[in-house]
């Protein structure tokens, strides 16, 4: 298994396990903070991320964006595109973005 394959895959589970966080919120306040995990793709990574509800949808609204903790970027397969307080939001390149795009589960 080729590094971006490796790095895909473990932000495709990380978000597979976001995916299930904001589910099971219900239909909650889109202001109030919930904690996600972060979404890089670094092996053993268990920081979280605090955004509101909204922050979440704009990240997941593009299936090559995801949402990391400040300093977990990897620039050889993605771009910083959002820069907050608390967080960052990249967005995969190429094969990286190709291969978020396919593992999508909202696709």
């Amino acid at each position: 298994m080729s590094e971006e394959d490796r790095v895909a895959r473990n932000e495709s589970i990380a978000r597979d396990v976001n995916e299930a966080i904001e589910h099971g919120r219900g239909p909650a306040d889109v202001q109030s903070k919930v904690a996600f995990r972060c979404e890089c793709g670094r092996l053993g990574c268990n920081k979280l991320v605090e955004v509101t509800m909204g922050e979440y949808e704009r990240v997941r609204s593009h299936p090559r964006q995801f949402l990391i903790v400040h300093g977990h970027e990897q620039p050889e397969f993605e771009t910083v595109v959002y820069a907050g307080e608390d967080f960052s939001v990249v967005e995969k390149q190429d094969e990286a973005g190709r291969e978020a795009e396919a593992r999508d589960p909202r696709s």
